[in-house]
């Protein structure tokens, strides 16, 4: 799978987007290049605090606020809340550590909280667990002919537990996570069908190849358990089972309390965050367009089936025409 980063991929971005280009002709010149750079680099700048957007394009604190004015925000923090808003479950961990580490008073116990923010999320999934869909999803495992499990980042090593743990129970349990990376787990599931499932497992921040592979498995048949976080999941879109699991997290994603206070001690651990965030960026989806997206690709396939369907018409006419030319009987020349 081939991916390409989207410049302004939601609603949000292209709104704050548009007010920037609608403003650039009457921008003094030291605004516009702040619009530039801003235009250029959306999430990075969503990252930013007024200090550090100022410095990037050798301007003042001042000069920042006025930049935001002008766009017609009321100072700075609500030009960034705007731009925040086209990422906000991607950014959802840098700003957790960002917070904390602005609230948090240096005698906290900060593995302490990270692990009572687990418990609580034990407790409110198991007190929100639909025992019905739980049910059905242990029967779908049971009844299946293959299962597939799928995971992407940190859900990888989920998919590689869920194989060990459902081994002894079931003939054919396969992980798709690591080995060969999503092409190979595109291959293994290119015969998949009627009769098999996939699982796939997603959480914020939700990985692209993870919601593909099990969408396109669904498409040729096979029933998707998702394991996820919610209804507003990408995965849970179009899944024909969904289990709900609260996945919270203190300060960074999907981890254990240990990382969470390396998160909070470590010296530039925000700008670290953001940074590998934005790298991954181009792997991630919004979950927020992934209704859209499916849709998109529901026509998209649709039409390719309707184009294959019409060639092999066309073809079997052709046959059909070479046929029936071939049986008949030439008329005998005269002499």
């Amino acid at each position: 799978m081939i991916h390409q980063p989207s410049v302004a991929s939601n609603g949000a971005e292209q709104a704050i987007a548009a007010r920037i280009e609608a403003a650039m002709p009457t921008l003094t010149p030291i605004h516009r290049r702040m619009g530039e750079y801003v235009l250029a680099n959306l999430f990075r700048a969503a990252t930013m605090r007024i200090d550090e957007l100022a410095s990037v394009v050798g301007a003042s604190v001042a000069t920042a606020n006025r930049f935001a004015r002008t766009l017609g925000f009321d100072g700075y923090p609500q030009f960034r809340e705007a731009l925040v808003r086209g990422f906000e479950a991607t950014l959802a961990p840098v700003e957790r550590l960002r917070s904390a580490q602005e609230s948090l008073a240096a005698g906290d116990n900060v593995v302490d909280a990270s692990l009572e923010q687990a418990a609580n999320n034990l407790h409110l999934t198991r007190t929100a667990i639909d025992n019905a869909a739980a049910e059905a999803a242990v029967e779908a495992i049971l009844a299946a002919r293959r299962v597939f499990v799928l995971g992407a980042g940190t859900s990888a090593f989920l998919a590689g537990l869920m194989e060990h743990g459902l081994m002894a129970y079931h003939d054919n349990v396969q992980s798709l996570a690591f080995i060969g990376g999503p092409s190979h787990a595109a291959r293994r599931l290119f015969n998949c069908g009627e009769g098999d499932l996939v699982v796939g497992i997603a959480f914020p921040r939700y990985v692209d190849d993870t919601i593909e592979l099990a969408r396109r498995a669904a498409t040729r048949g096979a029933r998707v358990l998702a394991l996820t976080d919610g209804p507003r999941s990408p995965l849970a879109q179009f899944a024909d089972l969904s289990l709900y699991v609260r996945s919270e997290r203190r300060l960074a994603a999907n981890a254990e309390a240990l990382c969470d206070a390396v998160a909070y001690r470590a010296k530039r651990s925000v700008k670290a965050a953001a940074e590998v965030t934005e790298f991954v960026l181009p792997w991630l989806t919004d979950p927020l367009s992934a209704s859209s997206s499916a849709a998109s690709n529901a026509s998209a396939d649709a039409a390719r089936e309707s184009a294959h369907e019409s060639a092999h018409e066309s073809a079997r006419t052709t046959v059909a025409k070479a046929s029936t030319t071939k049986a008949r009987p030439q008329p005998k020349s005269k002499r």
